[in-house]
């Protein structure tokens, strides 16, 4: 797509995913190079990939995200790639900022950083998923995350099997305003 708005009214959330066709490793590299390259408060880079394409272990990873209470996430297992985010300590510059402002700057990177990779995944053809709701001490022991270490993001990737739905968004006029608070 040429048209970043045109990639961007695309880009949906999907939830069904074509379980047997795997994403080709250089599409891959591309996703993680968007997220690589995502800015940062201070440059702290606060994030670090964790790309679970083998099969036994991203089914134990899907499995991680799913909860049968609230029937949350069962379609993960189609997806034959997650790429689970983990929460690194950042610089002092940040960290400083975080103290001062009471902003917490290391979510907010990493809330970009996903919304490179699942552009940059629509870009190469691929559906997307951000995924919030899982066991965080499953996933940590499954993939050997230090226990000083916080899970923040799964983000599953693969050849969408879902029609391109129509967005529901609320209108511009509701939430925007030009110079003050409505």
């Amino acid at each position: 797509m040429s048209n970043f708005l045109e990639l961007v009214q695309s880009r949906q959330s999907d939830r069904a995913f074509d379980a047997s066709r795997p994403v080709e490793q250089e599409k891959l590299m591309r996703i993680i190079e968007a997220g690589r390259l995502a800015p940062s408060a201070c440059n702290a880079q606060p994030w670090h990939f964790i790309v679970v394409d083998d099969p036994e272990l991203k089914n134990k990873v899907a499995d991680a995200t799913a909860t049968k209470i609230l029937g949350l996430n069962h379609f993960t297992r189609q997806a034959p790639v997650h790429i689970v985010i983990v929460e690194e300590k950042v610089n002092f510059s940040s960290g400083f900022g975080t103290m001062v402002k009471d902003k917490y700057f290391a979510h907010v990177d990493i809330g970009i950083v996903a919304a490179h990779m699942t552009l940059a995944a629509a870009d190469e053809g691929l559906g997307s998923c951000i995924l919030g709701w899982f066991d965080e001490p499953k996933m940590r022991g499954l993939l050997k995350i230090p226990s000083n270490r916080r899970v923040l993001l799964d983000i599953v990737i693969g050849y969408s099997t879902q029609s391109l739905r129509e967005k529901k968004r609320k209108k511009q006029d509701d939430i925007v305003s030009h110079n003050k608070y409505k």
